[in-house]
């Protein structure tokens, strides 16, 4: 029978990953003086993707008709939403990052060659605690920290912002798979 809800239910035997059970680790550059900002990150990010991929397309046409081979693979961008903290130790350490990389007033760059790529990680949980996935992005560093929008109308919630980072590729490490 096509719709049995017992043959669906046979299928989330997990009862399905639960979107709210993940973490995300930053190892923030010791070159940008990140003080407590990279561990606090851990705890502040309240927002992020397991990121996505996608692979290019060449088109080939074949009198008259077109043959699609598999092209390059692309990374996205990927974006966090951070809560922000009185001391701002977050906000700071990712400006200051930024600054280093490149700065306000002068355009130098402060920081060495790649020394301000590092390899941050998604780890998902499975509703017992256990790790189901660990994405890793590699040479990861952030591009964009969005505004901190503030309000008189705006009560009873905290301040957060968005992070877009760029990295070169990810990985996963999982039970099932390993991918490079």
């Amino acid at each position: 029978m096509p719709f049995s809800i017992n043959n669906f239910r046979a299928q989330l035997q997990g009862q399905g990953a639960r979107p709210n059970l993940f973490e995300v680790t930053v190892p923030f550059p010791g070159a940008v003086n990140p003080g407590e900002a990279g561990q606090k990150m851990t705890f502040m990010c309240k927002g992020a993707q397991i990121p996505g991929a996608d692979l290019g397309m060449i088109t080939v046409p074949y009198f008259g008709r077109q043959i699609k081979l598999a092209g390059n693979r692309t990374f996205a961008e990927w974006t966090t939403t951070v809560i922000n903290d009185e001391d701002f130790a977050v906000h700071a350490g990712l400006t200051n990052w930024m600054s280093a990389i490149n700065t306000h007033g002068g355009n130098e760059k402060l920081i060495n060659g790649t020394d301000y790529q590092v390899d941050a990680q998604v780890t998902h949980y499975k509703k017992t605690g256990e790790v189901a996935k660990v994405v890793t992005l590699v040479n990861c560093w952030p591009s964009a920290v969005a505004a901190i929008d503030l309000s008189w109308e705006t009560n009873d919630q905290l301040e957060d912002f968005s992070v877009t980072w760029q990295y070169d590729y990810w990985q996963v490490n999982d039970n099932l798979t390993q991918t490079n």
